[in-house]
């Protein structure tokens, strides 16, 4: 079941610019959790982009620079402000979140669709 909601995806020329958003589509409470965004590319498994929790943030090397993950608590929700985006950006986007102390995430989206093409 799905407790998280992404939007924002869409078709970008290179060197543009998207912002992703992730809100609870339930009742359940994320603003305590780690919060992330992973994306899989076609033939790709799918890998970690940013995460946040307690203001710490972080990012995988292939985003840095490019990437900004922040959230909001009062709105239960997390974003992904994506610039400069390459071709290589083109994935299935999906917002994530864990409870503090667990290995496994407790909430996924269902994804978003990223594409960077001239």
């Amino acid at each position: 079941q799905a407790h998280l909601v992404e939007s924002g995806g869409g078709l970008v020329q290179p060197g543009g610019s998207l912002r992703l958003s992730c809100a609870a589509a339930s009742g359940i409470k994320f603003s305590r959790d780690f919060m992330a965004w992973y994306r899989q590319a076609p033939g790709h498994g799918r890998d970690l982009v940013a995460g946040i929790i307690d203001g710490i943030t972080h990012y995988a090397d292939s985003v840095k620079g490019r990437f900004t993950i922040s959230r909001d608590n009062a709105k239960n929700a997390v974003y992904l402000q994506m610039n400069s985006l390459k071709p290589e950006d083109t994935a299935v986007y999906y917002c994530a979140a864990r409870q503090r102390g667990w290995t496994e995430y407790r909430s996924w989206g269902q994804g978003t669709q990223v594409t960077v093409s001239s």
